[in-house]
Order: structure tokens, then C-alpha cells, then sequence
């Protein structure tokens, strides 16, 4: 069989993955405006054309923006955030909420079995986070504190894929919650829930820990049905 030579890198790949690296690292993070164009020619040590190209393969990657009049910007952390992100975009909140439970089920299960002693302070933290935000009546820190409560689940799983699949499913995680805490004022009903779902973590009860994530979902799956109908 006849093996063909490889093509060694092209130098606006060469450029692109030196860009993406920066990015990644967060020398370059996320809302950051890009060095003047003679700056960077200067920096890769690459004429004008090849620094375009490479510019342009990172807007179409989704991890630069640019506007006229503002120059080009960082949009995204990676490449496998602005796949994710643009995917989400196109869709509705039950397909996000599938993928949570998806995602939240597996990752509790893990958790369950690797959580170490750090993670279970951190789970403490962030229940009592979400408490006080119910106790203030505040809506916006209670999103905010249900997030960072699965973001630790996740992070306890100490599974790195499963990790960086969630962070980078934040903004949509976001608005799903949002909305489906504008939804509905149970947010007893969430913690309780809650409660469950961080005793099966910390008493390393798989199936405990599962079936709470599988309680949560239907309930937000049926508040979500309910204010469809109301439409």
C-alpha cells in the first residue's frame, strides 16, 4: 500500500495554533481586544495576508469577533465552547434540559464515588449559598448559586471531559435556570431536592445521588410543560 507523504503545517495553522493557545491560556481572555494588526505581524513574524487568514479561521472557529469600528475581540475560551455554544443556540430550553440530566446524572453518580473531602466542603458551601439566596428572596443569586452547586457536582466527578463539557455549557445553563426559576417560585422544592442530591454525594450513594438529579429534572420537565400549555 502506498503511503503518502504528510504536509507539513502551513504557517497560518502555524499562527492560528499559537493564537488559540493564548487564548486558552487566558493571556488573551475572553472580551479582550487583539494588539494592533503591525503588532501582532511583528510578534508572529508573519505578513499581513497570512495574519488575516489566521484571523479568519478563529472568527469562523468562534473564538474571535470582529466589528467594524471596534477591531476584533476574544469571544470564546476555546474552540470546543464555541462549537458548544453555537449548537445550544439553536436549541430550546427541553433539549437543553435533557442534556443536563444527561450530563447531572453521570456526573453525580462519579461524584458519589470520587468525592473527596474538599468537594464535600465545597458542596456545603454552595448548598447553604442557595439557602440564603431563598431566604433573601433573591432569584438572581439563587441562579447563580444553583449553578455553582452542579458546577462542583461536576467537578467532583474528577472526570476532565465531563468538566469542561458543563463549564462550557454555562451561558445556556444559565438561561435555562433562569428562566425556569421565573417559572416557578418552588425553590423549596429545588433545595430540598438539592439536599438529597448532596447526602447521596457525600454518603457515596450512587443511586441516591442519580435518582435525586432524575427528581430535579422532572420537576423542572413538568414546570416547563405546565407554562408551555399556559401559552
Amino acid at each position: 500500500m502506498k503511503i503518502e507523504k504528510t504536509n507539513r503545517i502551513s504557517l497560518v495553522e502555524q499562527v492560528v495554533s499559537q493564537m488559540e493557545s493564548l487564548i486558552e491560556s487566558g493571556a488573551w481572555a475572553v472580551g479582550t481586544r487583539l494588539p494592533p494588526e503591525m503588532e501582532l505581524m511583528e510578534r508572529f513574524d508573519v505578513s499581513r495576508n497570512t495574519l488575516r487568514e489566521a484571523v479568519r479561521a478563529l472568527v469562523h472557529g468562534g473564538l474571535l469577533q470582529t466589528k467594524q469600528g471596534s477591531g476584533t475581540r476574544v469571544c470564546s475560551s476555546s474552540v470546543l465552547g464555541a462549537a458548544i455554544e453555537r449548537r445550544l443556540h439553536k436549541s430550546n430550553l427541553l433539549e437543553t434540559l435533557e442534556v443536563r440530566h444527561a450530563l447531572e446524572r453521570e456526573a453525580a453518580r462519579l461524584a458519589a464515588v470520587r468525592r473527596s473531602e474538599e468537594d464535600v466542603q465545597q458542596l456545603r458551601l454552595q448548598m447553604d449559598a442557595c439557602l440564603k439566596a431563598i431566604q433573601a428572596n433573591d432569584h438572581q443569586a439563587y441562579v447563580e448559586a444553583d449553578i455553582q452547586l452542579h458546577q462542583v457536582i461536576a467537578a467532583a466527578s474528577h472526570n476532565n471531559l465531563l468538566i469542561d463539557l458543563y463549564e462550557h455549557m454555562t451561558d445556556a445553563l444559565h438561561s435555562s435556570v433562569r428562566n425556569l426559576v421565573e417559572l416557578t417560585s418552588c425553590t423549596d422544592v429545588h433545595q430540598r431536592i438539592h439536599g438529597k442530591l448532596v447526602d447521596g454525594i457525600i454518603a457515596q450513594n450512587e443511586d441516591g445521588a442519580a435518582e435525586a438529579v432524575n427528581e430535579y429534572m422532572a420537576h423542572l420537565k413538568e414546570t416547563l410543560s405546565k407554562s408551555l400549555e399556559e401559552l
